[in-house]
């Protein structure tokens, strides 16, 4: 036996232990044989405390966003926790009109979380940077004792170059506006639902869990004068207009009739209470542009395969104060305020 032989990690049987987190050895082989195998790209190769990036092209300004994925259950329909961390934060960047260059990854491990658990979330996450084509470019792990932490939380942050003159915002939408989405609603959030709780619907309810960049392209290539773009993630549908309703000074006129939702959420919906308007999405797409410009950008949607739904759904109204209202199926007026409280938490 070699002087220096350091056993494998087991990837079928181990656990996190605090040694993996505690900066020796242990941490070292995790992070060689787990993060950087399955992430491995030249900039991670560099193995330095950071990545040496090349600059954007002259004239291009740099969009960096990040979030945190806290998500309940970590494996669900259509997705989990590593792959959610990459399309999350790949379309923070992506609405802002923003071609997506790079992300960085930090885990928080649970002491005893089984390392055939990790593997998979790391490899899940390392399939989807390397089909959006944003590789993942310098990490960190850290490990809390069990009972402090619930399995696996991740953060990732994300670089992008925005082309000059490109200009995209939530408080650009203007009174007569055309209001899109990309697709049906609520399906991440019934997925999530449904898993976390046991439920069996007649059909499976899937994630619509996506990176949307290639999508965005499209849509900007056709309608470069699109104004505001919005994943509607937490808060659904309802909570993001009223956002952008407040940032632009307007109110927003949706046609309920016009509005997306699958069957199958439809139905879930109404057997649980919840509103698909308030669910959580991880695919889709709120644009907002010129009414001269709907049915071009509508086009350029459904020719994409995240897009084939697309659907224009209202208009933007001059409301000074700033109310988001559905016309409902049965001809009457309801108002769709913010969201109150948290009936799905932990959802992304």
């Amino acid at each position: 036996m070699k002087p220096d032989y350091v056993r494998p990690l087991d990837l079928r049987q181990g656990r996190i232990d605090l040694n993996h987190g505690a900066g020796g050895r242990a941490m070292t082989q995790l992070i060689e044989e787990l993060f950087a195998r399955a992430l491995a790209n030249d900039y991670l190769g560099q193995g330095d405390d950071g990545a040496v990036l090349p600059a954007p092209a002259p004239g291009e300004r740099l969009v960096l966003a990040t979030d945190a994925h806290v998500v309940s259950p970590l494996f669900f329909p259509g997705g989990d926790i590593g792959a959610l961390a990459v399309h999350g934060t790949i379309n923070d960047v992506a609405v802002m009109g923003a071609r997506p260059l790079y992300l960085t990854a930090s885990f928080i491990l649970e002491e005893g979380f089984p390392l055939a658990d990790l593997a998979r979330i790391v490899h899940s996450m390392a399939a989807a940077a390397h089909a959006a084509g944003v590789p993942v470019v310098t990490g960190d792990t850290k490990v809390v004792e069990q009972g402090k932490g619930d399995g696996v939380f991740i953060s990732t942050t994300g670089l992008g170059a925005l082309p000059a003159g490109r200009k995209l915002g939530g408080a650009l939408a203007r009174p007569g506006d055309a209001v899109l989405v990309s697709g049906s609603l609520g399906e991440h959030g019934m997925a999530i639902l449904a898993q976390r709780e046991s439920l069996a619907f007649e059909s499976a309810i899937v994630s619509d869990s996506a990176a949307l960049h290639g999508l965005i392209d499209a849509l900007l290539a056709a309608v470069p004068g699109v104004r505001v773009l919005r994943d509607p993630t937490r808060g659904g549908l309802a909570t993001t207009l009223n956002e952008i309703a407040r940032q632009s000074g307007v109110g927003m006129q949706l046609d309920e009739a016009a509005i997306p939702v699958s069957a199958q959420v439809a139905a879930a919906c109404e057997l649980l209470g919840l509103d698909p308007l308030y669910l959580a999405n991880e695919g889709k797409l709120v644009a907002i542009c010129a009414p001269e410009d709907a049915e071009a950008a509508l086009a350029a949607l459904r020719a994409h395969p995240l897009g084939r739904a697309a659907a224009r759904i209202g208009e933007v109204t001059a409301d000074p104060q700033h109310f988001v209202q559905l016309r409902t199926t049965f001809g009457g007026q309801r108002l769709l305020d913010w969201l109150s409280g948290e009936p799905l938490p932990r959802i992304c």
